[in-house]
């Protein structure tokens, strides 16, 4: 089962309790209708720039794999009125139809960033959606950081309620809690009032969706989830801004999602601390472009590798320590053969193996399905599970890396959690990411605009800049 951290199980009094009994949609709803820059934490604000420059540096590093390029053709396909843009290109395309191929180009590297307690992708939902709604709307600034900041709650708040780890062997939570996030971020740039807002989050958990099967056959399901969600919560806030009407206790009621997905006995957290305890903290940015749970494993691996000059051709097997939701999680423990890279990016086997060999963990690890030293070395990766990171995980994700040589020595290394990228790294990951496409002088009027984004009038100032 997935934990709740601490910081969320200290008694406190749910806006429910403050305003008397009302559904988990209308108490997310109410909370994100009153949420003000003015009263937000400056590290809250400043987060929400690390979010976007990140998700913006992966977006336009990917415009250029099939799955972005598919995305984008079929948005230019439709001809829709040009009221938003396609991060990275020339397109501008009906809000909607602009989050579908920017969540695809946030999701595209797998390096997206990454909400341990509910196992999902919060930012490759809710900021592309953010930015087309925003944009379409001119809003400023200041609406749009706490639009991020609402749907960043409303999707890690019900993710900590229904997903666990049976859920997520088959589901993927980023497509059954994309939609809610994103849709109540939607309502909130469009300023919709409380009973549209409602419904919007209504119709947006009847579109809960997405199965995990990509993560054993390869395919590139994973990426269209993202896509479809984000493009059915601007559809979702649509709909509900136009009179549609919806069930409020899509969450918590009978046939509601806690009822389909279960988390009944966590569901008093839709309301605990939501004005104290900020979900986009709790966030991390992978250094990885591949699955959460191979991060700690690869890194373990560089550091073995960094510290020792081991030849691949001496390394006879390898044992990798972890904790039961990283072994069970689709695709995770997988020894090859390796047809796409989704299952390369997928593999604790794969990743720690490709490091073994070429001593450096990026992009390119995942380019090269077939080197003969990465697919032998895989093959004799064996995963093993460690009470102590299994106390500790998921929250924490523990590794330990043993390397035994041919000649019978074993090196090892071991780390006790994962070491994300910090506000300098995404900077400078956004930097090279902006240079490359977009050219160095617009990727610094980016940056410079998102370090003063509460004083920005209209986005649309912002996403000039995002487009060729």
């Amino acid at each position: 089962m997935i934990a709740k951290p601490a910081a969320l199980t200290r008694p406190s009094v749910s806006v429910a309790s403050e305003r008397g009994a009302a559904s988990a949609a209308r108490r997310l709803v109410r909370y994100a209708r009153e949420l003000r820059v003015e009263d937000l934490p400056e590290e809250v604000v400043e987060k929400v720039e690390v979010c976007l420059l990140d998700m913006l540096a992966c977006s336009l590093t990917a415009g250029d794999l099939p799955w972005s390029r598919q995305a984008v053709s079929w948005v230019k396909s439709l001809r829709a009125a040009p009221d938003a843009t396609v991060i990275g290109t020339n397109v501008k395309t009906a809000p909607s139809e602009a989050a579908f191929a920017n969540a695809i180009q946030a999701n595209g590297l797998i390096r997206e960033d990454m909400h341990t307690a509910s196992a999902s992708h919060i930012g490759v939902v809710v900021l592309p959606t953010a930015l087309a709604v925003a944009e379409a709307r001119h809003a400023s600034g200041r609406e749009l950081i706490t639009a991020v900041v609402a749907g960043y709650q409303a999707m890690g708040r019900v993710g900590r309620v229904v997903i666990d780890s049976d859920n997520a062997r088959v589901f993927r939570p980023t497509g059954l809690l994309g939609p809610i996030g994103g849709a109540l971020t939607a309502a909130r740039l469009l300023a919709l009032d409380e009973e549209a807002a409602v419904n919007a989050l209504g119709l947006a958990g009847n579109l809960a969706a997405g199965l995990n099967e990509w993560a054993h056959s390869g395919g590139t399901d994973l990426f269209f989830q993202s896509g479809f969600a984000a493009r059915n919560a601007v559809a979702s806030a649509s709909l509900a801004a136009l009179g549609a009407r919806a069930s409020e206790t899509i969450l918590d009621g009978r046939a509601g999602m806690i009822a389909a997905f279960g988390g009944a006995e966590r569901a008093g957290l839709l309301g605990q601390d939501l004005r104290d305890d900020f979900e986009i903290l709790t966030v991390y940015h992978k250094p990885a472009p591949a699955c959460n749970y191979v991060q700690t494993p690869s890194q373990a691996a560089l550091d073995l590798v960094t510290g020792n000059p081991i030849q691949p051709g001496r390394i006879d097997s390898v044992e990798v320590l972890t904790f039961p939701a990283a072994a069970a999680y689709p695709g995770c423990d997988f020894a090859g053969p390796f047809t796409s890279m989704i299952q390369a990016k997928m593999s604790i086997q794969f990743s720690v193996a490709s490091v073994l060999v070429r001593r450096e963990l990026g992009e390119d690890n995942f380019r090269q399905l077939d080197d003969p030293e990465t697919g032998r070395i895989a093959a004799r990766v064996r995963l093993s599970i460690d009470p102590e990171f299994t106390a500790a995980g998921p929250l924490q994700q523990g590794a330990e890396i043993r390397v035994r040589l041919v000649d019978g020595s074993v090196l090892r290394t071991r780390l006790h959690d994962v070491r994300p990228f910090g506000p300098a790294e995404v900077r400078a990951r956004f930097r090279a990411a902006a240079t490359s496409t977009l050219g160095d002088r617009k990727g610094r009027e980016i940056e410079e605009t998102l370090q003063t984004l509460r004083r920005l009038d209209d986005v649309a100032g912002l996403t000039r800049l995002l487009s060729r």
